[in-house]
C-alpha cells in the first residue's frame, strides 16, 4: 500500500532493486535447466534462504552492514544447489528420468529446504528473542542521497551493478575459457561432451552451484526491497520462473533481461492499476507475471533470446533510410 500511494520515483527505485533480485534468480532457473533440463522448484527456498542469510546475521547475529552478507548468502545457497544435484538429481539423470520426475524431485527438495527455514526461524525467536515471521530490512539500507524528498537507496544501483557483473562474468567464463568452451559442448550435446573426454559431472555440479547461489543472491537483493517471511520464496517463484521464460530458457543473458522486464512490468502495471481502480488491486499482482508468460508462450515460445534482434535491427535502419 505504501508503494501505491509513492510517487513514481520511489515506485521505480523499488521496481528496479526488485528486479535485480528477480533477474540473478531467473538466469540461475535457466543456468540449471539448460544444463540438465530441470525445473527446479527449489529455486524457492534457495531464495528465500538468501533472504535469511542477510537479515540472522545483519539484524541478530553478527550487525554491521547487510551488504557485508551477500557473499553469505551466494556461497550458502550454492552449497544448497550442490547437495540437490548429488543427493537427487544426479541419480536420477543417470537412470533416464523424464522431464516430469525431475521437476517433481526438484519440489520435493523444496519442502524439505523450506522446513529447515521454519525450523531456522523457530531457533533465532526461541534463542534471540526476534520476530523472525515478518521481516523487513527495507529501513536499514544505505542511503546515498534524495530525489525530491525521497530517499535514494543503495540497493538501486547496487542490484544492477551486481547483475551487470553476473552478465561480464558469465560472457566472459564461456567465451574466453577452455572450461567454458566445454560448457558449451556439453549443454549442446552432452554425449560428444563425455567422447570428447569433457567430465560433465563437473559440468553439471558447477551449473547447480551457480544456479543456487544465484536465487540466494537474488534473495539477499531482496531483502532490502521487500518485506519476508519463511514463505517469501514461494511468493517470488511464479515470477522467476516467468522471466526465465520470458528470457528464454537456453540462455543465461535472457534471464536476465526476463528477470528486468518481468519485475518492472509487474512493480509498475500493478501500481498504474492501483492507482486508477484502488489499492485493493494489489491482491492481483501475481497474475501479472503469469499473463506475460502466457503471452510469451503462445506468440514466441522461444522467448527474448530466440528473437533474431540483428535482423530487426536491420529492418529498423533500412525503414530509415
Amino acid at each position: 500500500m505504501q508503494i501505491l500511494a509513492g510517487p513514481i520515483v520511489q515506485i521505480l527505485m523499488t521496481a528496479i532493486g526488485f528486479s535485480g533480485g528477480l533477474a540473478l534468480a531467473a538466469a540461475g532457473i535457466t543456468l540449471i535447466y539448460m544444463t540438465t533440463g530441470t525445473f527446479n522448484f527449489a529455486h524457492a527456498s534457495m531464495t528465500a534462504w538468501g533472504f535469511y542469510i542477510v537479515f540472522s546475521l545483519y539484524k541478530v547475529l553478527l550487525g554491521g552492514n547487510p551488504y557485508l552478507y551477500f557473499p553469505v548468502a551466494f556461497i550458502f545457497s550454492g552449497l544448497l544447489g550442490v547437495i540437490t544435484y548429488l543427493v537427487v538429481n544426479r541419480w536420477l539423470l543417470k537412470r533416464g528420468a523424464d522431464m516430469v520426475t525431475l521437476m517433481m524431485s526438484t519440489l520435493g527438495v523444496d519442502l524439505a529446504f523450506f522446513a529447515f527455514i521454519n525450523i531456522f526461524a523457530d531457533y533465532l525467536t526461541a534463542t534471540y528473542k526476534v520476530n523472525t515471521r515478518l521481516i523487513v530490512l527495507t529501513t536499514e539500507d544505505i542511503i546515498l542521497g534524495k530525489i525530491g524528498t525521497f530517499p535514494f537507496k543503495a540497493i538501486t544501483i547496487i542490484s544492477v551493478v551486481i547483475v551487470v557483473g553476473m552478465a561480464l562474468f558469465f560472457y566472459l567464463l564461456l567465451n574466453r575459457t577452455k572450461f567454458g568452451i566445454a560448457f558449451r559442448i556439453t549443454v549442446e550435446n552432452p554425449a560428444l561432451a563425455s567422447i570428447l573426454g569433457i567430465n560433465t559431472e563437473t559440468i553439471y555440479l558447477f551449473a547447480w552451484f551457480m544456479g543456487g547461489a544465484m536465487a540466494g543472491l537474488g534473495g539477499a537483493i531482496l531483502s532490502l526491497v521487500i518485506s519476508g517471511t519463511p514463505t517469501v520464496g514461494n511468493t517470488v517463484i511464479v515470477p522467476e520462473f516467468a522471466a526465465s521464460i520470458v528470457g528464454g530458457l537456453y540462455s543465461i543473458y535472457g534471464g536476465l533481461v526476463g528477470g528486468f522486464l518481468i519485475g518492472l512490468s509487474q512493480k509498475l502495471i500493478i501500481n498504474w492499476l492501483g492507482s486508477v481502480l484502488g489499492g485493493n488491486i494489489v491482491v492481483y499482482e501475481p497474475i501479472i507475471p503469469l499473463l506475460i508468460m502466457a503471452a510469451t508462450l503462445l506468440l514466441y515460445p522461444e522467448g527474448l533470446a530466440g528473437i533474431d534482434w540483428r535482423r530487426i535491427f536491420s529492418r529498423s535502419k533500412s525503414s530509415r533510410r
